[in-house]
């Protein structure tokens, strides 16, 4: 059985304790589960989202009720971290290829914001090594011999493209607003960035680190998700695929060089599938920070050309349970906008140094 993507949403994306700190992670999730099953009631069999900064209990359950789904449908709110709404929607995948059920709502929500929590969760015992996502950069930067020039070129193509994307109405495809905040805060006043990502400062290592705020993402609230269904039941709806799920890959390197981790993830997908990097035509991949996508581009040969087109987090910012799924709506639209792609993939690393890849056949 094939699991295909008939839709895909986001809500905008603000600033930690911005535009969106008054919703909680249900608020933002629920007018997209709205708007993904209008006319399809109880024939969703389950809202799965992801989560990783809540204040606990069952995020997708409680966010498909107040969407107004029928009390018969379910929810299951996962935990991976920043990989939570990539993780989502893989399982939706693999739950309709085994024949578990037929159509499922798969994303994630997160409201930094409405954190009750302080201080950021552990990703690995301390004997192992425990950093802090901004030393682990650091520490992935020096690894691979990464610069900060090559950091900054990075951050500059891909807020340049962001502004592109948003410039020409690429974003607004992608958006249930909520209520009247239909544009994502970073676009709501315009920064001299060409300026500012050669000033700025390393803010992990002040002394010799090459990691800076301009190129690594903010800390954002937001909320994606997806419809997922078996092949036939959509086209017994009559309804339109866009993406065909045909694998996944997760695996785990050490914590210290969690940004790494998408190098292997993506690598055992493309072994496991027998193809290449040059058979896939559009990479998305987190960009928590720019060393990440330059180690994924320099590690498993993919140039920048194919890798976030359409720009991504380091403009956006990181709603860390949502980012996943938003990589897919991100693909979903791209794919349909153009008659050249084939293949495409959606990767992510998260604390504690795990990487997750799926791979999807354009059908558009």
């Amino acid at each position: 059985m094939n699991a295909v993507v008939v839709d895909a949403k986001r809500t905008i994306f603000g600033k930690q304790n911005g535009l969106l700190k008054p919703f909680l992670p249900e608020d933002l999730a629920a007018p997209i589960i709205r708007f993904l099953s209008r006319k399809l009631g109880d024939q969703v069999d389950e809202v799965i989202l992801g989560n990783a900064t809540g204040r606990g209990g069952n995020l997708a359950r409680l966010s498909a009720l107040q969407a107004g789904l029928p009390l018969s449908v379910p929810g299951m709110t996962i935990d991976r971290q920043c990989g939570s709404g990539l993780e989502a929607v893989r399982y939706a995948c693999s739950l309709i290829q085994t024949g578990a059920g037929t159509m499922y709502i798969a994303g994630g929500s997160e409201s930094s914001s409405q954190s009750p929590f302080s201080e950021r969760a552990r990703f690995s015992p301390d004997a192992i090594g425990d950093p802090d996502m901004g030393i682990a950069a650091e520490y992935t930067a020096a690894r691979y011999s990464i610069s900060r020039s090559l950091q900054d070129e990075y951050a500059l193509l891909s807020h340049q493209r962001s502004r592109n994307a948003h410039d020409e109405g690429f974003y607004r495809e992608e958006i249930v607003p909520l209520g009247e905040l239909e544009t994502d805060e970073a676009f709501l006043k315009t920064r001299p960035i060409e300026a500012i990502i050669p000033r700025a400062k390393p803010v992990f290592d002040t002394s010799s680190g090459t990691v800076t705020a301009a190129n690594s993402s903010g800390i954002a609230d937001g909320a994606a998700a997806l419809l997922v269904m078996e092949e036939e039941k959509a086209a017994a709806l009559g309804l339109k695929p866009v993406l065909r799920f045909i694998g996944s890959a997760v695996s785990g390197i050490h914590p210290n060089f969690s940004p790494a981790a998408p190098v292997v993830a993506i690598r055992q997908l493309l072994h496991t599938h027998d193809v290449t990097p040059d058979d896939i035509d559009l990479f998305e991949i987190n960009e928590a920070f720019a060393v990440k996508i330059c180690v994924c581009s320099q590690e498993l040969g993919i140039p920048f050309s194919k890798i976030n087109v359409r720009g991504g987090a380091l403009a956006l910012g990181h709603p860390y349970g949502a980012s996943g799924a938003a990589l897919v709506t991100r693909l979903f639209y791209e794919a349909k906008r153009r008659t050249d792609c084939q293949y495409v993939i959606a990767a992510i690393g998260s604390g504690g140094g795990i990487g997750l890849a799926l791979l999807f056949e354009v059908l558009a």
